[in-house]
């Protein structure tokens, strides 16, 4: 069944009612219901225009953590082929809220790195609902010094509310591993190209996102702390989440404004999670474009464009 959001009720509503339509219908064959459910599914169309065409910034985050929107796996699925999983951070333990590996995109080698935050119960727990550890961090470091010692392109899909913060993570270096992680994208001598596809939590997505090119889908969020979070501290109340989305500048469309990222991609009317297949495919476009604008430069042309990138981030006016 799909899921709807608050600001969906109305939909819900309307499409609702065709499908019990349809329902009756196919119970009752002699029941002529096709002109009803018809007209209540083009008002729905029109209400799914209507709403998605101007989305407040707490909207978008509601989008960007929709259960039934596209993960990693679902990307690597559909635009990667000879994937070949790497595991393990040979140090540690092996972080399933992290996915990586060698892989082909468009017949090309690369490395492909992305959180991962599960399809159902079982494998969000499994996940860790894509907050990774350290381990996490230290196996795509790992995996990005594979990628420089073979000169292979590194792609990175960053959906996370941000690293785990328990008790663990920080007695084995959560810290430590996401600035070495992000320093590691700094001096990576190979192409690095990343795709904020839901959530961008805080450093740890920094520390996947630190590329020479960053694309986010329309309805993504990027940011440095989670809305409920800023709400939490400056206002002692989680509840004032909705000024603080629009106080943050956490859609793809401001950050775009800010110099932040460097593109976004469109999402089908309703978002990734109504048509996952063609938003997938719009980011393996996007994708293929990074690439072609960063190919041919050498290692040290490569850490200079980063460089310069991150240097000039804010710079740009929201006015």
């Amino acid at each position: 069944m799909r899921q709807y959001l608050d600001f969906e009720k109305g939909l819900a509503e309307l499409e609702g009612k065709a499908a019990e339509l349809r329902a009756l219908a196919a119970r009752n064959p002699a029941m002529d219901v096709a002109e009803d459910a018809a007209k209540l599914d083009e008002k729905a169309r029109k209400l799914l225009t209507d709403l998605y065409a101007d989305l407040d910034p707490w909207s978008k985050c509601q989008i960007a953590r929709h259960p039934d929107r596209p993960h990693a796996l679902a990307y690597v699925d559909a635009l990667f082929t000879e994937f070949t999983p790497l595991a393990g951070d040979r140090g540690f333990a092996e972080d399933r809220a992290v996915i990586g590996g060698l892989a082909r995109f468009e017949d090309r080698p690369v490395v492909v790195i992305g959180h991962e935050k599960g399809r159902d119960t079982r494998t969000r727990l499994e996940r860790n609902f894509g907050m990774a550890r350290p381990e996490g961090y230290r196996k795509a470091i790992r995996l990005m010094d594979l990628a420089d010692r073979f000169g292979l392109p590194v792609i990175t899909l960053v959906d996370t509310p941000g690293a785990y913060p328990g008790k663990g993570a920080e007695e084995r270096g959560q810290a430590e591993a996401i600035a070495r992680c992000t320093e590691k994208c700094l001096a990576l001598g190979a192409p690095l190209v990343s795709v904020v596809i839901g959530e961008g939590g805080s450093g740890g997505a920094v520390a996947f996102a630190t590329a020479n090119r960053i694309a986010m889908l329309e309805h993504a969020i990027y940011s440095v702390i989670s809305p409920e979070g800023c709400a939490s501290i400056l206002w002692k109340d989680a509840e004032k989440m909705r000024e603080a989305a629009a106080a943050l500048r956490l859609t793809a469309q401001d950050l775009l404004k800010l110099g932040v990222v460097d593109r976004v991609i469109a999402e089908p009317v309703g978002g990734a999670q109504r048509s996952p297949a063609e938003a997938i495919a719009e980011t393996g476009r996007a994708i293929g474009a990074m690439l072609a604008e960063v190919a041919g430069l050498t290692p040290e042309q490569l850490r200079a464009d980063r460089r310069a990138k991150f240097l000039a981030m804010g710079r740009q006016s929201l006015a």
